[in-house]
């Protein structure tokens, strides 16, 4: 009779806790909305990130700086001019950005202004957060420039960092968006 009245009394928690866990909570139209709209936006956020995604890896993507600063620990120098980008399409570059030239102080700033129609050592990775992208091109001039762009997809985000054997690296914070 005590083995009846315990897998009784179990049968009925376990139904009760499966009507309990089974049962949707009803919203309140605030709710509703608020979950509509919370949706949306991570719909927005999802499709931002894979467009991010597809303009990296079709290799056809721009960078927009909005400050630059000379490596290890120069003055950070903001970058107003919306002239001044990146844009990597065709297995071609076309780079018009500031550069911070000189071997030691006072350092000077100069404008990198060509199209590079030859992209040697382009390389694509993946990241956790997005995609490291890099390739060298001379400049038409005597020594190699290292351009590394490390991407963040869910933000847009991006930051360039250009190095020479002659002259301390360069970064730049800006946005990558689609070569329009």
């Amino acid at each position: 009779m005590k083995k009846t009245v315990i897998l009784l009394t179990s049968l009925l928690l376990c139904a009760l806790a499966l009507t309990v866990i089974g049962q949707k909570k009803v919203l309140t139209p605030k709710e509703e909305r608020r979950e509509q709209r919370e949706k949306r936006r991570a719909d927005r956020i999802a499709r931002f990130e894979h467009t991010i995604d597809s303009i990296v890896m079709a290799r056809s993507f721009q960078f927009n700086p909005n400050s630059m600063q000379r490596q290890p620990a120069g003055p950070m120098r903001q970058i107003m001019n919306p002239e001044f980008s990146v844009g990597i399409w065709d297995g071609s570059a076309d780079i018009c950005i500031p550069y911070i030239k000189g071997y030691v102080p006072p350092y000077y700033v100069t404008i990198i202004n060509y199209t590079v129609n030859n992209l040697e050592h382009y390389l694509t990775e993946q990241t956790a957060e997005g995609w490291m992208v890099s390739f060298q091109t001379s400049l038409y001039s005597g020594s190699d420039y290292t351009f590394t762009f490390e991407i963040y997809s869910r933000t847009g985000g991006a930051t360039l960092t250009i190095t020479n054997p002659w002259y301390s690296p360069v970064q730049y914070f800006g946005s990558i968006s689609q070569v329009y």
